[in-house]
């Protein structure tokens, strides 16, 4: 407790959970003897004031941005038989909506990082070249490699300092729905942008295997796999795949269609993902089957998961797709943050 009569200057005040100071979450508590007592008053809107902004901000879906993150990045075959993929940490202008310009770091200026495939077998090197202005490396999430690739300084290697590079190799012995992410300071790092996907192996024939005949009204083949990064922290804030709603793209699909969704949750809160329709069904975790896929209208995706979801679309329409943490989708001025949506014709 803050005994105001025994201070003096002014008090900083900040949210001490990793990441919410760097985010906003910080303040300046003015104390003086001959303060008065504030008399300003919050503007109230009207239900009509409230309804109209609402609408005004639906009809921006889907807004313009520049940048777009998460891009298939094509490997570089090397002359020692290695799939090379170059990534450069940096820190660039990135826009999380519409004239909402923030200081995002990036792998090759995207946010998220570029998606990376590869096929099991693959000897795979990714070289990250530091161009940030504090050192930096990186964690290999949910993908088997060798200890010395493992990417935590000061423990697996040295840090990465700005201007230098550092290869990881493995080879990729087995499937994974994997992230690569930094792991230097990344209470920082990772939600100001330093995250992206790696998929190793063919996830739209393996989880179709793994529906069965569970997906009755589906053509028997996924038409599109999507990744969609979470993140609610740093200077991206409450986004999907590095946009705010109604920044955020939306999704289409005809009936009959099958959509693979992998929920990377790169943020430091869980994330019940709720799709209005249809049901998912999901079939894996972290990049593990399930023995028993199961029916769910909303997933709730931890810090660190990953969440693999086969949707068919059944009915025509226009279909919210949002985090069910309300405030993660809503404000009195209409739809914000989480929130895309899924077209089906």
């Amino acid at each position: 407790m803050l005994d105001l009569g025994k201070v003096s200057t002014d008090v900083n005040v900040i949210c001490e959970i990793p990441g919410h100071k760097d985010s906003g979450m910080k303040a300046t508590l003015k104390v003086s003897a001959d303060a008065t007592a504030p008399t300003d008053t919050v503007p109230v809107m009207t239900n009509a004031q409230m309804d109209s902004m609402m609408e005004a901000v639906v009809k921006r879906f889907p807004e313009k941005t520049t940048g777009l993150g998460g891009q298939e990045l094509a490997p570089t075959m090397t002359s020692d038989g290695y799939k090379q993929f170059d990534l450069t940490a940096k820190i660039v202008d990135w826009e999380v909506e519409g004239g909402k310009v923030v200081k995002g770091w990036a792998y090759n200026g995207q946010i998220p990082g570029p998606q990376l495939r590869a096929n099991v077998g693959d000897k795979v090197r990714i070289r990250l070249k530091n161009e940030l202005t504090e050192s930096t490396s990186m964690h290999l999430h949910g993908i088997r490699v060798p200890n010395a690739m493992d990417g935590v300084d000061p423990i697996t290697q040295g840090v990465i300092k700005p201007g230098e590079t550092f290869d990881y190799e493995f080879t990729a012995t087995e499937p994974a729905v994997g992230m690569y992410h930094s792991h230097h300071n990344a209470q920082v790092q990772i939600p100001n942008g330093l995250a992206g996907s790696l998929l190793i192996g063919d996830w739209k024939t393996s989880t179709m295997k793994a529906a069965g005949n569970r997906l009755t009204d589906s053509n028997g083949k996924v038409d599109q796999e999507v990744v969609m990064v979470l993140n609610d922290a740093g200077t991206i804030g409450l986004s999907l795949n590095g946009k705010s709603f109604p920044a955020t793209a939306p999704y289409t699909m005809k009936i009959g269609e099958t959509m693979l969704v992998h929920y990377y949750n790169e943020g430091l809160m869980s994330h019940p993902m709720h799709m209005h329709q249809p049901t998912g069904l999901v079939v894996a975790r972290d990049g593990v089957m399930l023995e028993n896929p199961f029916f769910a209208d909303t997933i709730s995706v931890a810090p660190g998961e990953r969440w693999s979801v086969l949707y068919t679309a059944k009915d025509a329409g226009v279909w919210a797709w949002h985090c069910h943490i309300l405030t993660h989708a809503e404000t009195p001025t209409g739809m914000k943050y989480m929130v895309t949506a899924l077209i089906v014709s």
